[in-house]
C-alpha cells in the first residue's frame, strides 16, 4: 500500500512539473548517444528523466545559469546508464550542483609529491559518497568521443553502492566477481603498458588514477564510443554490457 502511494505521488509530481516530450527532444537532440534509444526504450528514457528530476534537485552553483533544457540534458545523461537497472540505483543522494565551468573544491589537497595545498586543482565533475554530484556545464556540453562527465560521475555513484568507489560495483546475480576483477585488472595493466610505451590507449589515461576512475572512464567509453571499446577490450565490454544490461555487441 505504501509503495503504491509513493508511486502515485511521484506520478502526480511528474505531471505537475510539466516537461513535455517536445521540450525533452529539443534538449537532447544534440547528443548522439540519445539517438540509439528508439521506440519503447526512448519512451522509457523520457519517463525516467522526468522521474529523476522529481527525485533529485538540480541546482546552480553561486553565479551559475541553469535552464530547463540544461536540467533535461543532465538528467537524461544520468538516466542512460540505469535505464535497465532502475532509478532506485541512485537512492541515497539528492542533489546535482551545476557550475558554469570548472570549479575548485574548497578543501586541502595533497599532490603526488606529498605537498599539501590549501585548495585542490580545478575539476570538471565530482561525486561525493552519500552527497551531491557536482558538474561543470561546459564539460557536460562537450560530451562526445569517449568522454561524458555526467556518465563518469554517475558511474562513481553506482560504484559507491558497494564498499566505496573502488571499481567493483554491486554485481547482478550470475555475474562473477572473480571474472570482473581479473578482466578489469588485465585491462588496467595493459593500459599502464600502453601509457608507458606511448602506444594507442583504448581509454583516457585518467583511468590510471585508480580502480574507481578506471571503471568510470570505461563506463564513459561504453556509452559514448562502444564500437571502439569493443574492438580494443571485448571481454571488458561484455562485462559492462552485463552490468548495465544494455549494449550488445556493437
Amino acid at each position: 500500500m505504501l509503495q503504491a502511494f509513493r508511486e502515485w505521488r511521484e506520478r502526480r509530481r511528474v505531471e505537475r512539473m510539466g516537461y513535455t516530450r517536445q521540450e525533452w527532444e529539443a534538449a537532447i537532440g544534440h547528443w548522439p548517444v540519445a539517438a540509439r534509444y528508439q521506440g519503447a526504450e526512448r519512451q522509457a528514457l523520457f519517463e525516467m528523466t522526468r522521474r529523476f528530476l522529481v527525485r533529485k534537485s538540480v541546482a546552480p552553483a553561486e553565479g551559475a545559469t541553469l535552464t530547463d533544457a540544461m536540467c533535461l540534458t543532465i538528467a537524461t545523461m544520468a538516466c542512460v546508464p540505469i535505464l535497465h537497472l532502475g532509478l532506485d540505483w541512485y537512492d541515497g543522494w539528492y542533489t546535482v550542483i551545476v557550475y558554469d565551468d570548472a570549479f575548485v573544491p574548497n578543501r586541502a589537497y595533497m599532490d603526488e609529491a606529498g605537498v599539501v595545498h590549501e585548495r585542490g586543482p580545478a575539476l570538471l565533475g565530482e561525486a561525493w559518497h552519500q552527497g551531491p554530484v557536482i558538474l561543470s556545464w561546459q564539460a557536460v556540453r562537450s560530451a562526445g568521443g569517449a568522454s561524458n562527465v555526467v556518465i563518469h560521475e554517475m558511474a562513481h555513484k553506482l560504484d559507491m553502492r558497494h564498499q566505496g568507489a573502488n571499481g567493483a560495483p554491486p554485481l547482478h546475480a550470475g555475474m562473477s566477481a572473480a571474472r570482473w576483477h581479473d578482466t578489469f585488472s588485465r585491462c588496467w595493466e595493459a593500459l599502464q603498458e600502453d601509457y608507458r610505451h606511448h602506444r594507442h590507449m583504448p581509454v583516457d589515461a585518467y583511468a590510471l588514477t585508480g580502480p574507481g576512475e578506471f571503471f568510470a572512464v570505461c563506463s564513459e567509453a561504453f556509452f559514448e564510443a562502444p564500437a571502439a571499446l569493443y574492438r580494443d577490450w571485448p571481454d571488458l565490454y561484455r562485462l559492462l554490457a552485463q552490468f548495465y544490461r544494455q549494449g550488445e555487441q556493437p
